[in-house]
């Protein structure tokens, strides 16, 4: 059961400009003397907009001088564990009969065409549920392959039966919120060899086929889709099985998007924040690219009055820590001091690879990491030509550790620099970005792999990765 929520990240919600409002009156048994709330989908959250104390008859009024977005939205019992749905479009004055005891059948309305539609669907799409229950059943516990066949062919017309239902909502009522919803909610159908592909050329085919007609007749600029559950679930669907995992496929997904999204401040609002939140933190490396140029495009020199100041500087401060570090590109110089004392640059290593590794000698995890990395190195990667450039950051621990850990552990044939907090303040005393914002460190340890020019071939990856990476890598892939 989903719960209606007081807060939205850092987002607060946007205003809507109109000349009239909305005054909705519910009936909500068997609650008395109680708040009554109204909520909306919104992504993952479900911010509370309107609240309203219901009376001695159960009666509460939802009322304000502007209009509401468009959507489903979200009708809280007193005891916050309990809603009913309900559309709100155009038409924002009417009244709702609604009874806990009953609400699984449909509440009742009073002037309100698109709740009446829509508790019919809902009625429909019970009853067909409950025969696709049934036809399931009758599957799993068939015997032979005919009964299983004439099963499978019962869920078959069923499923006809559900996509005809819904298409003739769809040109019966168009322009209608219930219309906008079962559109989303339809996906391509596959037929002959699209269904039942034969080979490689027919696969693809059947990709291209369902990936180009997966949005037909969804209008990313109708805001009232933002105010749904179904348009968020088939947007992550999208991303997931059908758009190719690269940057450059993402961003011209993205920007296709926005660019009909810019024209309606709802859809706008949920795809930059969909998408910005997505970004944020990248479940793959090459992702960074992804979210500086969202921030580049959409933020940098945007303002929006929906995102707080603090909400900017996340996004901003993001942003310039991958900056200097996207996949790819060549990784910033490092220039500090050696165990000798000698100012010595990443520049002028010069090797096949270069791993980088930002580590503490009074990080735990370090001590345990740090040992084991070299054994993969003498073992196997310093004969596939790397070199090691380790730079050790000073927090709780001293220059002293430092030479003492390398000396116990026998870290000779690495390049040691020291990344001291004098020379940290002195950076950034001088206005330049300091170098664990340059390599984007928010843990210790972390490892970056470079390429004889010294660019990025993969970054942040744990000791087993990096093995995969060099073996794809002299693989030539």
């Amino acid at each position: 059961m989903r719960k209606l929520l007081f807060t939205f990240l850092f987002f607060p919600l946007l205003a809507v400009q109109a000349q009239s409002g909305y005054e909705i009156k519910v009936t909500c048994k068997p609650f008395q003397n109680k708040w009554l709330y109204l909520g909306h989908y919104f992504g993952k959250q479900y911010p509370i907009v309107d609240s309203a104390m219901l009376d001695n008859n159960s009666v509460a009024v939802f009322k304000g001088t502007k209009p509401l977005p468009g959507g489903i939205y979200l009708v809280g019992y007193p005891n916050k564990n309990g809603y009913f749905e309900i559309l709100i479009d155009k038409q924002q004055k009417f009244s709702v009969l609604a009874d806990t005891a009953t609400i699984k059948t449909g509440a009742k309305y009073i002037n309100s065409p698109d709740n009446d539609m829509f508790t019919a669907y809902q009625q429909y799409m019970g009853m067909i549920g409950g025969k696709v229950a049934k036809s399931q059943e009758k599957l799993r516990a068939a015997t032979n392959a005919k009964d299983s066949l004439v099963y499978q062919k019962e869920l078959e017309d069923l499923d006809k039966e559900i996509t005809g239902y819904r298409n003739n909502v769809i040109t019966k009522h168009p322009g209608t919120l219930l219309t906008a919803l079962l559109t989303c909610m339809r996906e391509p159908i596959l037929t002959g060899k699209l269904k039942n592909p034969a080979n490689k050329e027919d696969s693809l085919a059947a990709y291209n086929y369902f990936k180009s007609h997966y949005w037909d007749g969804v209008k990313f600029y109708d805001g009232r889709l933002a105010y749904t559950p179904f348009f968020e679930e088939k947007l992550d669907k999208y991303f997931a099985q059908l758009v190719i995992p690269q940057p450059d496929s993402v961003i011209k997904e993205l920007d296709y998007m926005l660019g009909f999204a810019s024209i309606n401040p709802e859809m706008n609002r949920f795809l930059l924040v969909k998408f910005v939140n997505r970004y944020l933190n990248q479940k793959y490396m090459w992702e960074d690219a992804v979210f500086v140029h969202l921030f580049e495009k959409y933020f940098a020199s945007k303002n929006y009055e929906w995102l707080t100041e603090a909400g900017k500087k996340v996004i901003t401060d993001r942003a310039y820590s991958l900056m200097a570090n996207i996949m790819g590109n060549p990784a910033a110089d490092i220039e500090l001091p050696d165990t000798s004392g000698k100012q010595t640059a990443l520049y002028n290593l010069e090797s096949k690879y270069t791993l980088v590794a930002f580590w503490d000698p009074t990080c735990s995890h370090c001590k345990e990491t740090i040992p084991r990395l070299d054994s993969f190195y003498q073992a196997k990667w310093k004969a596939q030509g790397m070199k090691i450039f380790a730079l050790a950051k000073e927090t709780e621990g001293t220059h002293q550790n430092w030479l003492d850990f390398i000396r116990e552990h026998k870290l000779f044939d690495w390049t040691h620099v020291y990344y001291s907090k004098a020379d940290e303040k002195a950076r950034v005393d001088a206005g330049i970005p300091g170098y664990s914002q340059f390599y984007d460190v928010l843990t210790f340890p972390t490892i970056y792999l470079l390429d004889k020019d010294k660019r990025i071939i993969a970054k942040k990856l744990a000791l087993e990765q990096i093995d995969e990476v060099l073996t794809l890598k002299e693989k030539g892939q």
